[in-house]
This record gives structure tokens, C-alpha cells and sequence, in this order.
């Protein structure tokens, strides 16, 4: 009986042995990020059983890289980095290639970018639609009040496009513009000026950077100037400015702010195509995004923003919807 309970208790400690280094290894393959196998027994019809094992990923995107086209608006700024932050914590690598409008689209059709988050549609982007639009993935509608507009500074007595006819002299014959091939400078130039018979204007070519400064210089002077502008945007709480009224309508309605992918991107990457068919922002919830990422942290400090709007649990809240979570 003695040797008996001995051969037991010797087998029990072994065993116990054994479950515990298997479960350390299983604990430093997690940790490393690792794959992690799990094993489980089934029985089987002749009474016996069989044993299974699966692999699971500890992160959907590990080993994955992303590759997210961006332009120099507002929105499309904040809302690249943010899903960087979000993408990188579910494993992916993250590259962000930052490019004028047209070579985005011509980059998505053709492979070379498998994201872009800021198109507007249907108007702004129509023409890129137009030629492109049959060859992309449309993964989701994340805001529908885009709004491109013009505008002021209130003490500027100007309240309509129509007002600025007949009055270049107090704006020294400029609208000054944005990106050149953007859909906002193609309307301004080809039926907002026109339309209001504003021959007299010339719609300055330059960039988003370049409007934002003029803009900063006339205000500080408080001298009177014209832009292209759209909403959303950070411009509207940091400078006090007012848009121009549009009775024509040549501007536009309101727009929808798109999450655009290349062709096959739902098949190669199944899981943050349905994290993206979730992705949507409230007005309240964008603007407070804008402001930390462009105006209260400074250039190249982007992902420190996007941290900083994070670590408020209602804006964490938000992310985790769009994850399932």
C-alpha cells in the first residue's frame, strides 16, 4: 500500500510539474506577442477522445502593415493620426503617406495606398470619383455635414458672395485659395467666380498652411480678406471669421466625409474593414479631436494629441465602438 501511494504521489507531482511549465511557455509566447496554440479534447464517436489545436494571432494586425494616403485638411489630419494610434495598438505598422488629392485617388485604384479617410462626396471629389470611383472599396460614411464654403472675419461688413462684386479694391482682387487640385479651388474658380461675375478676383493657387497664415495676419491686423474654407474646421473656433452667404448654391450642399480603400482591401484585411464600417464622428467629438491636434500641440506632435484625446474615457468609449468593444 505504501509503494503504492508513493508510485501516485510521484505521478502527481510530475504532472503538476509539466502543467506548470506548459504554462509558462504559454505566458512568454503572450508576452512576446507571440502566436498562442490552444489545445482542447474532444470526444470522438468510439467512446475515445482527440485532441485539437488551434493558432490565434494575440493582435489582428500583427505581421500586417497599412498604408493610410492623407492630404492637409483639418479633419483628414486628425482623423489619419488618430486611427494610427488605433491601428498600432491592434498591431498594425502603420505608414502615412502624405499627398496631394489626385495621386491619392490614382494611388488607391492602383494599390499603392490601401487607406484614405477624407473623401468628399459627392461634389468635391466628383472628379476623382468620376475616374476612380468603380475601382474602389467605400467602407463607411464617418461625417455627413462637410461644407465648403468662403469666408470672413466678422468685422468685415461683407455677409455674401454676391457683396463682393464691385469691391475688389477692399480685398486687393484675391480670394486666397487652398491646394490647387482640390475640388474646393476647382468650384471656386470654375462656378463660384464666374457665377457671381467676379472678373475682377483672381483665386490664389497655394495651400492649406498658406491660406491658414494669411488668415492669421489679416486677423491680428484686422484687415479685411476672403478665403476658401469648409466645415469642419478648426479655423471657426480660432479666429473669428463668418462664411459668406451662397444664394446660388454654387458651393454645394453639404457633403459626406468617406473612408476610401483600394481594390481587395475588405478580403486582405477583413477585420478593420468591419472596424471601419463602424467608424463615425459627432460634430462635438471632431472638433475637440481638431483643436488638440492642430491648434494646442504643435507640429510633429500629432500622436501626443491624439494621446492626450484619448485618455478622456468618453473619447476612448468612442474608439472601442468602432472596435466592438
Amino acid at each position: 500500500m505504501t509503494d503504492s501511494l508513493s508510485i501516485k504521489g510521484r505521478r502527481g507531482i510530475a504532472l503538476l510539474l509539466v502543467s506548470a511549465l506548459v504554462l509558462g511557455l504559454m505566458l512568454f509566447a503572450v508576452a512576446c506577442g507571440a502566436e498562442e496554440e490552444t489545445t482542447t479534447t474532444e470526444a470522438v464517436e468510439d467512446g475515445g477522445t482527440a485532441e485539437t489545436t488551434t493558432t490565434e494571432a494575440s493582435l489582428p494586425g500583427e505581421g500586417k502593415t497599412i498604408k493610410i494616403g492623407w492630404i492637409p485638411w483639418g479633419e483628414d489630419i486628425a482623423a489619419t493620426y488618430l486611427w494610427k494610434n488605433v491601428l498600432e495598438t491592434q498591431g498594425y505598422t502603420v505608414e502615412l503617406m502624405q499627398l496631394e488629392v489626385a495621386p491619392v485617388y490614382s494611388g488607391l485604384a492602383q494599390g499603392d495606398v490601401d487607406l484614405f479617410l477624407d473623401a468628399w462626396l459627392p461634389a468635391t471629389h466628383e472628379d476623382y470619383w468620376a475616374e476612380y470611383g468603380d475601382q474602389l472599396e467605400d467602407l463607411a460614411v464617418w461625417y455627413d455635414k462637410g461644407l465648403l464654403t468662403w469666408a470672413v472675419p466678422t468685422y468685415v461688413e461683407t455677409d455674401s458672395i454676391a457683396d463682393l462684386k464691385g469691391n475688389a479694391d477692399t480685398f486687393d482682387g484675391k480670394i486666397i485659395g487652398i491646394e490647387p487640385g482640390s475640388g474646393l479651388m476647382r468650384v471656386s474658380r470654375e462656378d463660384v467666380k464666374p457665377g457671381y461675375e467676379l472678373d475682377d478676383y483672381e483665386v490664389v493657387e497655394g495651400s492649406t498652411p498658406a491660406m491658414l497664415a494669411e488668415l492669421d495676419r489679416a486677423t491680428t491686423r484686422e484687415e479685411p480678406i476672403v478665403v476658401t474654407l469648409w466645415r469642419p474646421h478648426w479655423a471657426y473656433a480660432a479666429f473669428d471669421i463668418k462664411d459668406l452667404k451662397d444664394p446660388k448654391g454654387l458651393l454645394g450642399e453639404a457633403e459626406n466625409l468617406h473612408a476610401l480603400a483600394r481594390p481587395g482591401f475588405s478580403d486582405d484585411f477583413p477585420t478593420l474593414a468591419g472596424w471601419m464600417s463602424n467608424f463615425a464622428m459627432s460634430d462635438d467629438a471632431l472638433a475637440s479631436l481638431e483643436q488638440l491636434v492642430l491648434r494646442d500641440y504643435d507640429d510633429g506632435q500629432e500622436e501626443a494629441a491624439v494621446e492626450d484625446w484619448l485618455s478622456d474615457p468618453a473619447n476612448q468609449e468612442i474608439v472601442n465602438s468602432w472596435l466592438g468593444n
